[in-house]
This record gives C-alpha cells, structure tokens and sequence, in this order.
C-alpha cells in the first residue's frame, strides 16, 4: 500500500505514514543504505538528546514541500518532462534523506527513554 494511500485511509499525514514505516524498516547496518544516505545518520548516536530532538523534528521546506506536491499532482494529471523527472527525484532524494535521520533519531531517542510517539503522530501542513 503507497503511503498516500495509507495516509488517507488513516488520517494521518503522509509524512508520518512514511516515519512509522522508515522506523519499523530501517536496516540495521548503515552499509545496507546507499552511501549518501548512510553518511546521513552515521554519527547521529554521538548527539546528545537535544540536537536528536531537532534532528528527528526537522522537515522538507515548505518551498520544496509545495513543489514536491506539484510534481506530483502533475504527474497524475499530464505526465512530467524530462527536467520535471529529474527535479521531482532530487526532491524525493531530499525528502527521503530527512526522512531517514527522523526515524533514526526518534529510534534513538526512543532507546534512550524518551516517549517519541507524538513524532509519529505529529501533523503538519
């Protein structure tokens, strides 16, 4: 099932359909991720408990958000040119690199003791 999909059949933001699933599917070697996104998250245990909370709280700017959705919603009406592919998969390359250091900072946060639940439940705009 697409997070989209999810996302509305649980009133849930799809950002946060894709935080629950990023968590419970993360591997558990960083050299199972591509190399960019490992390096990501790779010194994320050496934070302390504040930078982990702005780290697992941070977004994809609104200005790329809106223009990820407009790719999107082109996508399905009309289809996208060959610089619209390539701007839509740097976004989702973006969106998913901060969607990787959010699940894994909430992860360790979570083992560290903190209630990380409303990250998950969280909705924004």
């Amino acid at each position: 099932m697409s997070a989209w999909l999810a996302a509305q059949m649980t009133q849930r933001t799809v950002e946060a359909e894709l935080v629950d699933a990023a968590a419970t599917s993360l591997p558990e070697e960083p050299d199972e991720l591509p190399v960019d996104m490992a390096e990501a998250i790779a010194a994320l245990h050496l934070l302390g408990d504040e930078e982990l909370w702005r780290a697992a709280k941070q977004s994809l700017a609104p200005e790329k958000a809106a223009d990820l959705e407009e790719l999107h919603i082109k996508r399905q009406s009309e289809g996208l040119s060959a610089s619209d592919i390539e701007a839509l998969a740097t976004l989702m390359k973006e969106y998913t690199r901060i969607m990787l250091v959010r699940s894994r900072s909430a992860a360790l946060l979570k083992q560290r003791g903190h209630d990380v639940l409303w990250l998950q439940q969280r909705h924004e705009p």
